[in-house]
């Protein structure tokens, strides 16, 4: 949704969908808002508390089955497990993609993987579909004047027509850019702390192939599941960032996640929009 400066400002009831790589500041920029006036839709916590919900269970169930101690209270029905997951806490959904690689160092087979992955990706635009309900019921049900869709990291991997239109349709886009700084920290916190990832099935085919020449693996199974998310993290940062900008170049409007630091408050916030969309009336 493209809108003129003061169309922005006059909007009665904004709507926001923040785009960027995770970690770039898309919640950190979401918590200087208001909670009384704004909703804060966690795409992530819609795909585990809905979408991928009995998958989850079903993938903690499988582990625990592993386990004899547990294995007999769980056909007993003696005890029962859930998740908690909350718009903080997304392990759950984190663990569910899991990392390929050697069963004994974390990791899960080939075939497991990508099945988890396509879970994901499928779920990953249901969830962004119901956005525009949501708009809906957050004024109309819990009397939220405006509305922040902080979508997960991997949106623009995702080619669905239908879920691109009821974004761009609904929701202003606003890419948080990362510099080449933050770019750095991003991925010196993955190789620190490497965690599962959502990739495109032809890019994980084509890094897969690259990588087992490099390593000199035969097989997937024989990956370091940890190794593999270090080393493919920074080709997945070039590899998503001019999706990024072609989503905002076409739909929406860009920002520097370097500017997140100095955003104080809401009306910090509306400033920063008005800015990003005087620099596209100006190109």
């Amino acid at each position: 949704m493209l809108k003129t400066p003061a169309e922005f400002l006059a909007w009665p009831n904004r709507a926001i969908t923040l785009l960027g790589m995770s970690g770039v500041g898309k919640t950190t920029l979401a918590n200087k808002l208001p909670r009384s006036t704004w909703f804060h839709y966690s795409g992530d916590y819609r795909i585990g508390t809905k979408y991928l919900e009995e998958p989850i269970l079903d993938n903690i169930k499988r582990q625990a089955m592993q386990v004899e101690f547990l294995r007999g209270l769980l056909r007993s029905d003696s005890i029962y497990i859930a998740s908690n997951i909350t718009v903080n806490n997304l392990d759950p959904v984190s663990t569910f993609l899991g990392k390929i690689g050697t069963p004994s160092r974390g990791g899960i087979s080939m075939e497991t993987f990508k099945l988890h992955q396509r879970l994901h990706g499928s779920a990953e635009v249901s969830a962004m579909k119901d956005v525009a309900d949501f708009i809906v019921k957050a004024k109309d049900i819990y009397g939220y004047d405006h509305f922040l869709n902080d979508a997960g990291g991997s949106l623009c991997e995702l080619d669905d027509s239908e879920m691109l239109k009821a974004l761009t349709e609904h929701t202003l886009i606003l890419y948080l850019r990362a510099g080449d700084d933050m770019e750095h920290e991003l991925i010196r916190r993955a190789v620190a702390h490497p965690k599962p990832l959502y990739y495109r099935d032809d890019f994980l085919d084509r890094e897969i192939k690259v990588y087992l020449q490099e390593t000199g693996a035969v097989h997937p199974d024989e990956i370091d599941p940890d190794h593999f998310v270090r080393w493919i993290f920074p080709r997945l940062v070039q590899h998503r960032r001019p999706r990024y900008e072609a989503l905002a170049g076409q739909y929406g409007y860009t920002v520097e996640a370097r500017d997140i630091p100095d955003i104080r408050d809401e009306q910090d916030f509306l400033q920063l929009v008005v800015g990003a969309i005087q620099r596209r009336g100006n190109r």
